[in-house]
């Protein structure tokens, strides 16, 4: 399942460089996380590092965006593949 930020996002900027596929950028108001890059961190990490730094706990999962932990690793073996 791929995770979202919500509208508690307070731009502090934390979460941006800690994503190892470049999912998260900054949108108009808030940052945003593009779900086609979004693996939970599965593959580089045990748990989201968006998730360990964030201040205001506003990174849930995306219900839009349900996978499986196979799929988010097919997923992260597609973005890292040569």
């Amino acid at each position: 399942m791929a995770l979202i930020i919500t509208d508690e996002c307070i731009n502090c900027d934390v979460c941006e460089p800690e994503c190892p596929n470049g999912a998260i950028t900054q949108g108009d108001e808030i940052y945003i996380i593009d779900p086609d890059k979004c693996t939970e961190c599965v593959g580089h990490y045990d748990t989201p590092q968006c998730r360990e730094v964030c201040p205001v706990d506003c990174i849930p999962e995306d219900p839009d965006h349900v996978e499986t932990k196979d799929q988010l690793m097919a997923k992260f073996k597609k973005l890292t593949a040569g």
